[in-house]
């Protein structure tokens, strides 16, 4: 089946109104559940601050340097439906544009294009709020930014293709339809059910997390608990609490969040 990531999105075996990415930081007591139209809303906030304040082309990279967190798996989703390549753990330098969490502000610097800084704070809070430090000239503060942008999105370009690159991992390049079809793959290799529920904490920044976090729930109309600094003790607790079906930790082998 040859299909785009929003031809995933938008599949019929979903309910727009369920929740469909939870997202815990164990560090910080911090829990924020979105449904799968409130989601929708950021990645249209998110893909207009792009087309609007970035005037990307289709097909340039953006260099996404942000942990385990919703706000990234929103970054990806915009990046595809605004035809652009998303690059976790890219050095900025070799990307068209930046987008990086409070650890990464020194290697946005490296950025030719646009640097967006996410503050990831709860509530929409900024830099310079609740104890966090000014942004440095030169990068954008998205939670500032967002905020403005419309919860409908029209591409300038057009709609995404299958054909059009999406993802560059390890200096590979992963199409529209092939990241779709491995969503699939892995929910059929899981034995996802149709709106399974899948709680997990690998990183978005690797082709796994990416898949098991994302894609995969995805594919079978589903969604996600994604954790992040998880306390493995409160694994059961939570997907009690959380009605999770399904369990996908990572190993103490995986890769972490990127370097700065």
């Amino acid at each position: 089946m040859t299909e785009t990531l929003a031809e995933l999105f938008r599949s019929d075996r979903a309910d727009p109104a369920r929740p469909f990415m939870t997202y815990y930081d164990d560090a910080t007591g911090e829990r924020v559940e979105l449904s799968r139209i409130s989601f929708g809303n950021w990645v249209a906030k998110t893909a207009n601050l792009i087309q609007d304040d970035l005037a990307a082309a289709p097909g340039e990279i953006i260099s996404i340097l942000l942990p385990a967190h919703w706000q990234a798996l929103v970054w990806l989703a915009a990046c595809w439906k605004t035809r652009l390549v998303a690059a976790p753990g890219l050095d900025p330098a070799k990307a068209g544009h930046a987008v990086v969490d409070p650890d990464h502000l020194a290697a946005a610097g490296r950025s030719p294009g646009e640097r967006i800084a996410l503050p990831l704070l709860p509530l929409g809070g900024r830099f310079g709020e609740h104890g966090m430090d000014p942004l440095p000239p030169g990068l954008l503060d998205y939670a500032a930014e967002v905020s403005g942008h419309g919860d409908r999105f029209t591409s300038l370009s057009g709609p995404a293709r299958p054909a059009d690159q999406a993802l560059l991992l390890d200096t590979r390049t992963y199409t529209q339809s092939e990241l779709a079809a491995r969503g699939r793959d892995r929910a059929h290799e899981l034995g996802l059910s149709s709106r399974a529920r899948v709680l997990t904490d690998r990183e978005p920044s690797t082709m796994d997390g990416i898949t098991d976090a994302f894609l995969a729930p995805l594919a079978v109309g589903g969604s996600t608990v994604l954790c992040r600094h998880l306390d493995r003790n409160r694994v059961d607790h939570r997907a009690s609490a959380e009605k999770v079906s399904d369990i996908l930790l990572a190993s103490p082998g995986d890769p972490g969040p990127p370097a700065g």
